[in-house]
């Protein structure tokens, strides 16, 4: 019977637990994307925390593709020295550390220079937002990511991960809710999965079959007219059938109100912490690759549930770890408590404020 502290391995990149840090924007970086030297400290601190793998905040493969201020970029061979850095804190630290690569789509910053674009004309209030992508917008951006990719793997990381989900671009072309292309990119789910394919692809022949590459997708948009679970699962198995190492599920956009992907509030009941475990059952009957599940998680006994019955290989996390970056070395010492973590989202709220990511209502716990 498998169980949360097994070691395991995910296309030969050995994980000393099987608990992982969910993406999470840190702002710890310069406006161009180099990174800080805070960055180095909060990927330290996770590694030591005993997380099993850490997966970076996401990483812009180009300029428009940024989605915030002090995000970390993977755009050009400028930021190889801070990547490298990364990769050490968290080697240096006993942990795997993964990058996620990301686009923001037509949630990109929007600069002159850098226009925000998305699969179709976004307009606001009767103002352009963003502009629908061209094919050579489209092949541009696949090479940036192969580029990001290679890169990644020039700085030492273990692994990479595509962030096709929560309504950024690749989840975007895959949801007709915001892609409403007449062309090889929309109306059917195989052309609208086309982008994605494309970038997997590109990055696979990148960094060869050896290397590790995964991909966070939402289990359905929680939308009308977004992409269901079905829908998702057929792309997960075009995935799975082109060689994808690993598959994180998550859930929802940034327009899904009550549920976006950081829900407000903790789960009254801990049978009812884990927001997406019935997609995951549905995913896990038909993929055979590792399965990644976040979203809800505060208690060790949900996650060792959701272990222990398979309903996924990999218990992700983000918020508790943020208040709290030693959870998994405490439970794995016999602290069983549940995390401090009460789910308010005002950790989110700093980045607003030109704050670096943090919890503003931490309190002092032992280790």
């Amino acid at each position: 019977m498998p169980t949360v502290f097994d070691t395991t391995e995910i296309n030969g990149m050995k994980l000393k637990n099987r608990f992982v840090r969910s993406a999470t924007h840190e702002a710890m970086a310069e406006l161009d994307g180099t990174v800080k030297d805070q960055l180095l400290d909060c990927m330290a601190k996770l590694a030591r925390g005993d997380v099993g793998l850490v997966i970076t905040g996401h990483a812009h493969v180009n300029m428009e593709g940024q989605a915030g201020a002090r995000q970390m970029g993977a755009y050009a061979d400028a930021m190889l020295d801070g990547l490298k850095k990364v990769s050490s804190a968290v080697h240096e630290n006993g942990g795997r550390v993964a990058i996620q690569l990301a686009h923001a789509g037509n949630r990109g910053k929007g600069k002159d220079e850098h226009p925000a674009l998305g699969p179709s004309d976004l307009f606001i209030d009767g103002s352009k937002r963003a502009s629908a992508m061209t094919v050579d917008d489209i092949k541009r951006t696949v090479q940036a990511f192969g580029d990001a990719a290679a890169r990644s793997v020039k700085a030492g990381f273990d692994a990479v991960q595509i962030h096709s989900a929560h309504g950024y671009l690749l989840s975007q072309f895959l949801s007709p809710y915001y892609n409403k292309r007449t062309d090889g990119y929309g109306e059917g789910l195989e052309n609208r999965a086309k982008f994605l394919l494309e970038v997997y692809e590109e990055i696979r022949n990148r960094v060869g079959k050896a290397f590790p590459v995964m991909v966070k997708m939402n289990s359905e948009d929680f939308l009308d007219g977004g992409m269901t679970v079905d829908e998702m699962l057929s792309v997960a198995l075009m995935l799975e059938d082109r060689g994808m190492d690993a598959i994180e599920i998550s859930g929802g956009t940034f327009e899904s109100g009550r549920r976006i992907p950081s829900r407000i509030g903790t789960a009254k009941s801990e049978k009812k912490e884990v927001y997406y475990r019935t997609a995951a059952k549905a995913f896990k009957k038909e993929i055979k690759i590792p399965l990644i599940l976040v979203g809800g998680f505060l208690s060790l006994d949900i996650a060792e549930d959701v272990i222990t019955s398979r309903v996924a290989d990999y218990v992700a996390l983000s918020r508790p770890l943020i208040r709290e970056p030693h959870l998994i070395a405490r439970w794995a010492d016999g602290d069983r408590r549940k995390a401090a973590c009460i789910s308010c989202n005002k950790c989110f709220a700093t980045l607003f404020m030109e704050e670096s990511l943090h919890c503003p209502v931490e309190r002092e716990l032992p280790h």
